[in-house]
C-alpha cells in the first residue's frame, strides 16, 4: 500500500514553468512543454470558490452557487500563488476568492485543447 506522501506526490500536478496574462487569456507553459491558453470569462465561470460553486452543510443542504454562470468580458487582472499547489486570480468584476489548483488548471487546459470547455 502506498504511503500518504507517495500518494500526494503521484497525484500532484507540477506548477507551470510560466504563467502570464496575454490579452483576455491566461497562458500557462507546463514542464512537459504543453501550452494552455484559458480565457478569463471561462476561468471566472469555473472558479472553485464557495461563492461560485456553493457549499454544503453537514446535512447536505446547498448554500450559494446559484449565481451567473457566464461572465462575458471579465478579465484576469492579476494572480497570487497559494502555497505550492495553486493560484488565486483577481478578476475585473472583483472576484478573487477561488483557489485554482495546478491540477484543475491543467484539466481546464486539456478541455480547451479538446474542444470541450463547456463542461
Amino acid at each position: 500500500m502506498a504511503s500518504l506522501r507517495e500518494f500526494s506526490i503521484q497525484t500532484m500536478t507540477s506548477p507551470p514553468l510560466d504563467l502570464q496574462i496575454i490579452g483576455p487569456e491566461v497562458a500557462l507553459r507546463w514542464p512537459d512543454g504543453v501550452e494552455d491558453y484559458i480565457p478569463g470569462p471561462l476561468l471566472r465561470a469555473r472558479s472553485p470558490s464557495a461563492e461560485n460553486m456553493g457549499e454544503r452543510d453537514i446535512f447536505g443542504q446547498q448554500y450559494g452557487g446559484g449565481g451567473a454562470r457566464e461572465f462575458p468580458g471579465v478579465m484576469v487582472l492579476g494572480w497570487k500563488n497559494v502555497g505550492n499547489y495553486g493560484v488565486s486570480f483577481q478578476f475585473s468584476d472583483g472576484h478573487q476568492t477561488g483557489i485554482f489548483s495546478w491540477k484543475f488548471l491543467r484539466e481546464l487546459g486539456e478541455e480547451m485543447r479538446g474542444g470541450n470547455a463547456g463542461g
